[in-house]
């Protein structure tokens, strides 16, 4: 499933083509590409409720969480998200590129994903997607997009 919103991001969000929104012809390029039916129709169902939670107040800005609150993660959580990936959220968080409702956000989609496997890239990936679908987060989706695609050499310091 995992691959199949990396194509779709990688072919029609970040190469700025046009989105198709018709399903069935999405389905079919998808089929075409070599993409099984289930896991489409998992990845489309995964990018709705990413659309939803745009939408939805589901995570509002509390006033009690500020710069020195904590998130502490659950064991499931941790089963997918390991040390290095919590590490790389928490310094997104500090660089200001995510804040409460979109880190919630990015754990969510994680969360969602189906896989035993996640490593840190793939994480990098679930961030572009939440915020490039988060209006008002253009800044945050260029600073993450050179923090992925211009590797630096040496700590980021």
């Amino acid at each position: 499933m995992f691959d199949i919103l990396i194509y779709l991001f990688e072919n029609y969000v970040h190469s700025e083509a046009e989105v198709m929104v018709d399903h069935d012809l999405l389905t079919d390029e998808l089929t075409r590409a070599g993409f099984h039916q289930d896991e489409i129709y998992k990845a489309l169902a995964w990018l709705e409720k990413l659309a939803a939670l745009q939408d939805t107040d589901a995570y509002p800005y509390l006033p009690c969480v500020g710069k020195r609150s904590v998130r502490i993660y659950t064991r499931e959580e941790c089963q997918i998200l390991d040390v290095e990936c919590r590490g790389f959220l928490l310094f997104l968080e500090q660089v200001n590129v995510l804040d409460f409702s979109t880190r919630e956000m990015v754990i969510d989609r994680v969360m969602e994903l189906d896989t035993k496997f996640f490593s840190i890239d793939d994480l990098k990936w679930v961030v572009l997607m939440v915020l490039f679908n988060v209006p008002g987060q253009e800044s945050a989706y260029s600073q993450m997009e050179d923090l992925i695609f211009d590797e630096q050499e040496g700590p980021l310091h």
